[in-house]
């Protein structure tokens, strides 16, 4: 890196850090940043927006204080306290990775945390800068729109080529003294000011490091191909009530996404009944847009394998989001 390039990127890593350290968001994770607290809130924060995050992170912890308490928790129960946040892959592994920790003690390098299950590059660097203070960028979408607005770059970013290329200039931005604050103010950055299609370029702490809006082009940035059209989906789903009672129904353990999670079964699963609708919602799962009807009626004499749940039980297994959802709508109607 040539001396003025140095000079640039020491006056960028002193503007951003006055700015995280006078305008950082407080969230619940940033208070006592142990290895525990910050690994979970990363793996939570995987695709899932902070503010859909504090209330599940909050009981988690409640319930799973320590690596030891995940760790000798059985799988239902960790599943079961997920249960609404998604991706739930992130929880099997979360648990992995606990029993692991637990039985080899935490990891002290970057290549220890990307060791764990269901961690990659851009966790690693997180967790091992923030928790461990080692020098490791960490890059996500945030960093991504935030550097490619900084060096005016309009290659598309989904390019593995690309993505190296914004990783090492995010590497030579890096503020080494403080590896963790400054991940954590590049990606507040492009949560709160270098926003996708409306920057706040007059709030921007670094705007005058900025390539792109010294262009005019930061609108327009980054550049990525166009997501495959949403699918329209149509589900109804019945709830069968008997004294209180709620059947439902287990996916298969051999299921990739949701195996062993629990579910209202399909009206089409259901003969000789007579039903009446309850309520209807939208759901969203990635690239698939939900219609959801909700139906009650009586139980039949013949009955899908499931199971009768209490409303006790209810809190302890885990439930597909969807329906959670079916059952909070149709609780008093």
């Amino acid at each position: 890196m040539s001396p003025e390039a140095l000079i640039h990127a020491a006056a960028f890593r002193r503007a951003l850090l006055a700015w995280y350290d006078a305008a950082r968001r407080d969230l619940p994770w940033r208070t006592t940043p142990t290895f525990y607290r910050v690994w979970i809130s990363e793996v939570m924060l995987q695709q899932t927006r902070v503010e859909a995050v504090i209330p599940y992170y909050h009981r988690f912890l409640d319930r799973f204080p320590d690596v030891a308490a995940l760790a000798a928790a059985p799988e239902q129960e960790v599943l079961a306290a997920w249960s609404g946040l998604g991706y739930y892959s992130r929880a099997r592994s979360l648990h992995k990775a606990a029993k692991t920790i637990a039985a080899t003690g935490l990891p002290a390098t970057y290549d220890a945390v990307h060791a764990l299950p269901g961690v990659g590059p851009y966790t690693a660097a997180a967790v091992a800068s923030i928790a461990l203070n080692l020098p490791h960028a960490a890059i996500d979408g945030n960093v991504i729109r935030v550097v490619s607005r900084l060096t005016n770059d309009a290659a598309e970013v989904s390019l593995p080529a690309v993505r190296r290329r914004f990783a090492a200039h995010a590497e030579s931005l890096l503020d080494r003294g403080r590896p963790g604050d400054f991940n954590q103010a590049m990606m507040e950055l492009g949560a709160t000011v270098c926003l996708p299609r409306a920057p706040r370029c007059p709030a921007c702490p670094v705007s005058r490091f900025c390539s792109a809006r010294m262009a005019g082009t930061e609108r327009e940035l980054p550049v990525k191909i166009g997501k495959p059209a949403a699918r329209d989906v149509t589900l109804d789903l019945v709830r069968l009530e008997d004294r209180k009672r709620i059947f439902l129904i287990q996916r298969p353990a051999a299921e990739r996404r949701l195996a062993d999670f629990w579910e209202l079964p399909e009206r089409k699963a259901l003969t000789g009944i007579r039903v009446r609708l309850a309520g209807e919602f939208s759901h969203r799962i990635v690239n698939d847009r939900l219609s959801v009807k909700v139906w009650k009626a009586r139980p039949p004499r013949t009955l899908p394998p499931g199971q009768w749940f209490d409303q006790l039980q209810l809190a302890s297994i885990p439930l597909t989001t969807i329906t959670r959802k079916a059952l909070q709508l149709t609780a008093s109607n």
